[in-house]
């Protein structure tokens, strides 16, 4: 019965450390197994209610597990303790993008280019890849006005987020 005292928060036995479940979640994650990390993300995140990071590695998980409601649910609970998060912006732009809410996501987008202060490669391509996203949006939105020409339908609007999107690493 290990596993039942680990999982109510006791130790697996004497002299035992308390278990990280925040380093088991980013193991199991690296390997591919979503759905255990999932449950060492829960198990981290109910020792540390308002970790974005955390937060943030759920929404991802959600995501791979084809979850998107749940991560989008996530992300917001993340931009509610810290509202300039930039990783959830952007992570969640994405995703209401895929379900076609295209105002929204311009919006995400927008704060996620004013929030995202880091200098690296990874973060240049991030900000990158949102800039040219959020171009064709204004693109299709100008397209409702008479005489506009449309560069983005509204198929291209709603599947946007699938080609080519970078996935967020918020360690970067």
């Amino acid at each position: 019965m290990t596993w039942w005292r680990r999982l109510v928060g006791g130790s697996s036995g004497r002299g035992s450390r308390p278990t990280d479940f925040l380093a088991e979640a980013l193991e199991l994650e690296s390997r591919g197994d979503y759905p255990n990390a999932l449950t060492s993300y829960r198990l981290a995140l109910r020792a540390h209610p308002d970790d974005v990071g955390v937060l943030q590695n759920i929404a991802i998980a959600f995501s791979k597990t084809g979850q998107p409601e749940e991560a989008i649910r996530t992300y917001r609970r993340a931009l509610q303790v810290a509202p300039d998060l930039s990783g959830a912006h952007y992570g969640l732009a994405f995703l209401l993008l895929k379900r076609g809410d295209t105002a929204h996501a311009g919006m995400h987008l927008e704060a996620f280019l004013r929030n995202s202060t880091s200098t690296d490669d990874a973060s240049a391509r991030f900000r990158e890849h949102a800039r040219q996203t959020l171009e064709k949006l204004r693109g299709a939105s100008n397209a409702d006005e008479p005489g506009a020409d449309q560069s983005v339908t509204d198929h291209d609007a709603r599947h946007m987020a699938s080609r080519d999107a970078p996935t967020f690493d918020p360690e970067s």
